[in-house]
């Protein structure tokens, strides 16, 4: 009923706010589509139930991520016509079901079934591990299954008392890596010149475009935070299975041995190494778990609980309060940092810089949690926020960064002025340096016989277009912005960490660092959660940690389909095209979950740490 209420209401408002625009065909297409909407809640609400002493089924697809990245109107549509997968998960949701269902009568157990789940950080994995051992704590048991296991997958299967694994299936663990393409020869074949400028000697984000291999600095450093990581992530797996460190390495380092021992079965060497508890088909998976909670009442199978349906009967545990009280509010800051207006997933400083300033302006906002998951982006757009952090401070209302996965570059940059710094010990953070980038063709066009060429009144003039050459004098002066920039950042880094600049310097170079590094260095002052975060904002303020709620911009359908059809103009095309061809060239160079999308930087100059590294 809540569902439809939310809704009904939301209906109201966006035909409302359609209709005063003038555009009745849209405002007509929203009320017949919300019309077909509330008619399927209505008719799918008796499916919503929970069968004392049910199994609560936690089988995610897609990604885990701190806010949904999905375009809204794009979900809308696809609801309407069936199509609509979830292909997200978020963190807190899975943490308060697991938390609310160890203390529910009605679930017996906890079935986790991962081998869907696609991008998970490492700080993600750790959190849930938290929260399903808390569970296990209340005498309830949680089993897992899978056709396969990858290693992030298997992560979160280790917490499980038990273990199944299909007769077909295997466990995939294989170690941390960074292997990304790099294309040096390729661009001089091309003959395009893709003009780098960088301040430190680990920024290795543009190194693709200048080699055609990691430079030992890179090497160096990111084997360092590699091994870290690795180091515990096969120590939580060790603990959770009863296995050793040295016999987790020879499960990866003796793959052949282990395998010709199990005679090419890799489900069966997993049960070899202990990894998993047992072979089961998804038959007798099924009726194992009909042995423990009973059939369902249409005996179709056993008594199961949907995740998705579970968390339909409880609020969010960060919703705002039902009075206007003082309370912390809790903004996320997840994905790339532009220069203006964000798509969805990205970091936009005109959208954060709007909530940074709303809770400024509440007066029952006493502090704010923000928690970035972000490798970075413009440089310009990381200050913008950052000044609005120093504004929300002037105010006397305190800031704590809860690092998510990554907090690098740019993602530090607007971390460093925060009252208190949490992350994990996985989390990624650092990288503090920049770097410029611009293109020029050239060379290129002139191999098809195409040139620029024409008059202008300064030196100056024509400089910076992708078509003709860089004068060394407009270079000079794009690297005297990257120093001059690399410089504030180390500033800014000294005087929000209390450090001596000469320090900044020697931890800096765009060298990137895991989190239980970082704090050791002084860059985060505690090793914590999102929840341990919030609990310190509010004491900082003397309140409850439950007087915490998610702030986020209002948008309602009606204008994310004007703003769509808005941002289609002919114009954004060409002004644009820069932009597109150094992002789809980097976007395929990443290769992981946030490829770098430079664009709308006004002088070019990016705060980012290019990191293809994935858990998977």
């Amino acid at each position: 009923m809540k569902k439809i209420l939310r809704c009904i209401g939301a209906t109201a408002y966006f035909v409302w706010k359609v209709l005063i625009t003038g555009t009745a065909l849209i405002s007509t297409m929203f009320f017949l589509a919300s019309c077909g909407i509330i008619l399927y809640l209505v008719t799918q609400q008796d499916q919503i139930e929970i069968e004392d002493g049910a199994a609560l089924v936690l089988a995610p697809h897609g990604s885990i991520l701190e806010k949904s990245t999905l375009d809204p109107l794009e979900n809308f549509f696809r609801f309407l016509d069936g199509s609509l997968e979830q292909e997200e998960y978020l963190l807190q949701d899975i943490i308060d079901g697991i938390e609310r269902a160890a203390q529910d009568e009605r679930i017996h157990l906890l079935v986790l079934v991962p081998d869907q789940l696609e991008y998970v950080g490492l700080n993600q994995l750790e959190d849930i591990g938290r929260a399903i051992d808390r569970f296990k704590k209340s005498g309830k048991p949680v089993i897992s299954y899978a056709d396969s296991f990858s290693q992030g997958q298997y992560a979160l299967a280790a917490h499980s008392d038990e273990i199944y694994l299909n007769p077909m299936g295997g466990v995939d663990l294989h170690g941390f890596g960074i292997f990304q393409l790099y294309i040096r020869d390729l661009l001089d074949k091309l003959k395009a010149n893709f003009h780098v400028f960088r301040v430190g000697a680990f920024k290795s984000a543009v190194e693709p475009f200048l080699r055609n291999d990691m430079s030992p600095a890179a090497k160096e450093a990111n084997q360092q935070w590699l091994s870290q990581l690795w180091q515990d992530f096969r120590q939580d797996i060790g603990q959770q299975r009863g296995i050793s460190e040295q016999d987790i390495d020879g499960v990866v380092e003796d793959l052949t041995r282990h395998l010709r021992a199990a005679k090419g079965d890799t489900a069966q060497m997993a049960l070899n190494l202990g990894l998993i508890d047992g072979i089961k088909t998804r038959t007798d998976f099924r009726n194992y778990l009909i042995s423990l909670v009973g059939r369902n009442k249409k005996e179709t199978g056993f008594k199961r609980a949907g995740f998705a349906n579970y968390l339909e009967e409880y609020a969010p545990v960060y919703q705002a309060p039902a009075m206007k009280e003082q309370s912390v509010a809790l903004i996320i800051a997840q994905g790339d940092i532009v220069y203006g207006d964000a798509e969805p997933g990205q970091i936009g400083s005109a959208g954060l810089t709007r909530l940074l300033r709303k809770a400024r302006r509440e007066r029952t906002v006493a502090a704010v949690v923000l928690r970035i998951d972000s490798g970075g982006g413009s440089a310009f757009a990381s200050e913008l926020i950052r000044q609005e952090i120093l504004q929300l401070q002037k105010k006397g209302k305190p800031v704590v960064v809860s690092m998510g996965s990554m907090a690098a570059s740019g993602g530090y940059w607007i971390a460093a002025d925060a009252d208190k710094i949490y992350a994990s010990s996985r989390t990624i953070t650092g990288s503090i340096g920049i770097f410029g980038l611009f293109p020029t063709f050239e060379q290129s066009l002139a191999e098809i016989g195409v040139y620029n060429d024409g008059i202008g009144t300064t030196k100056m003039a024509g400089q910076g277009s992708f078509t003709r050459a860089m004068s060394e004098d407009f270079r000079t002066a794009i690297q005297l912005n990257v120093e001059r920039g690399y410089q504030q950042f180390l500033e800014i880094v000294a005087h929000g960490r209390e450090l001596e600049l000469a320090e900044v310097d020697k931890i800096a170079q765009g060298r990137v660092w895991d989190g239980a590094t970082a704090q050791q260095l002084g860059l985060v002052d505690e090793l914590g959660s999102l929840e341990d975060a919030v609990a310190a904002a509010a004491e900082l303020v003397g309140l409850p940690a439950d007087q915490t709620y998610y702030m986020e911009e209002d948008k309602y359908p009606a204008e994310l389909l004007l703003q769509r059809l808005k941002g289609t103009a002919a114009g954004r095309a060409s002004k644009d095209f820069l932009a597109t061809i150094v992002r789809q060239c980097m976007g395929s160079l990443a290769g992981s979950q946030s490829s770098f999308m430079p664009t709308g930087d006004p002088h070019n100059i990016y705060a980012h740490a290019l990191l293809p590294f994935s858990v998977q």
